[in-house]
């Protein structure tokens, strides 16, 4: 567990650092901090008609896992770095909410590698959070049971994240305004 989250902190963290060192070299173009808080809102409005598939739009993802033959060939923490690392880049693997796309933006905008770094990491932490679902599952019955709890709350737990992000671009528009 340790490894997952290591790795998806520093996936995070390495892609919000680059992002947010592009966001600083063009802050210059973009304006005022609060521009950019205009722009985050507007891709958290536009992700949010993409999670509710709004006129059919849908989120742009790749299909993709991490290789599961890892799972055999290397060391655990190897293992878990990697997996991790991966969640923690966020676009690298299957992408079910537009909350990836809005971190990542919000990296960008920040326009600072230091604090593009910190909502990186901050995202790379929260991606991997889920693992803890099945942290003490030793046996395939106790993952068959975890699966069935993690399928009832799929529909429940988009609603929630859909609600975090109408609230979020709500602040980042009251942010900008005053």
């Amino acid at each position: 567990m340790t490894a997952l989250l290591t790795g998806s902190a520093g996936g995070g963290a390495a892609v919000g650092a680059v992002l947010g060192l592009v966001g600083e070299m063009l802050r210059r173009p973009w304006g005022s901090g609060s521009t950019r808080l205009w722009v985050l809102a507007g891709v958290i409005a536009l992700g949010v008609a993409m999670d509710v598939r709004a006129a059919g739009m849908g989120l742009p993802t790749v299909r993709r896992q991490v290789n599961e033959d890892w799972l055999h060939r290397y060391r655990g923490w190897v293992y878990g770095v990697g997996f991790g690392f991966q969640l923690g880049v966020g676009v690298v693997t299957v992408v079910n909410v537009s909350a990836v796309y809005a971190a990542m933006a919000a990296a960008l905008l920040a326009a600072s590698p230091a604090w593009g770094a910190t909502i990186g990491a901050a995202f790379g932490l929260l991606r991997a959070g889920a693992a803890f679902s099945v942290a003490g599952v030793r046996r395939p019955d106790q993952l068959a049971a975890v699966d069935v709890q993690l399928r009832a709350w799929d529909e429940p737990s988009r609603r929630l994240a859909v609600g975090f992000e109408v609230a979020l671009a709500g602040v980042c528009l009251m942010a900008a305004i005053l």
